[in-house]
């Protein structure tokens, strides 16, 4: 784990995650995160060391510019940002990253781990799946939740899939076996509107992150 200048001080934060890859059809939830980041300018706090998740073959490293003349190496991996949104009086951790190849319980472990350092008090995992449903209608959303009560708050339509999940599924379950409250929406994506962007997508889940932070979103 990599840190800057420590983990800060935050004021009752709520966590809001989504990963690359078989839970984001149509980059539709890691797209939410990242609206967030830029509407409510997040900074970085800490990342996760990639060598012990990712297999980079995979996901390869990338080279960019900078300052016109030095080559840098960008290594793939999950990152934590914090945001202090307008209007609450709450600081909000986005984290975003791509689903590990490798040690995924040592990978939630880590991240509870730095949700705890921080004294989250919710974690909120956003997903998006490839589903037989109409772009012309609202997109349904499906989730779960670790206690019935927040299920019944947000109207979640639990789903009956009983098959092979992703990390989006294993972190919420280590968020359970850790006691941490949490909370997970899936957007259901057409068939047939799968590549990436899917607007209508991530403004589906950008409208239940308003309603688990009672704080309206910029969507411009």
């Amino acid at each position: 784990m990599t840190e800057f200048d420590g983990l800060p001080v935050l004021r009752s934060p709520v966590a809001i995650a989504a990963f690359e890859g078989w839970n984001d059809a149509a980059d539709a939830s890691t797209a939410a995160v990242e609206h967030l980041e830029q509407v409510w300018q997040a900074r970085p706090v800490t990342e996760l060391d990639p060598e012990d998740f990712y297999d980079f073959q995979v996901s390869r490293p990338t080279i960019t510019m900078a300052d016109g003349e030095t080559r840098r190496v960008e290594w793939p991996t999950t990152k934590f940002m914090v945001a202090s949104p307008e209007g609450t009086e709450r600081d909000v951790v986005l984290i975003r990253g791509i689903e590990p190849s490798m040690r995924w319980r040592t990978f939630c472990e880590q991240v509870l781990e730095i949700c705890h350092s921080l004294e989250v008090e919710r974690v909120v995992l956003l997903g998006a799946l490839l589903a037989d449903v109409p772009y012309t209608r609202p997109l349904p959303i499906s989730g779960s939740a670790s206690d019935a009560e927040a299920a019944q708050r947000y109207q979640l339509t639990p789903t009956r899939y009983d098959g092979p999940t992703g990390i989006v599924g294993v972190l919420q379950d280590a968020c359970t076996r850790a006691e941490v409250d949490a909370v997970s929406f899936w957007v259901h994506v057409p068939h047939y509107a799968n590549n990436p962007p899917c607007p209508k997508a991530t403004l589906a889940l950008l409208h239940r992150v308003e309603e688990v932070l009672d704080l309206p979103v910029p969507m411009a």
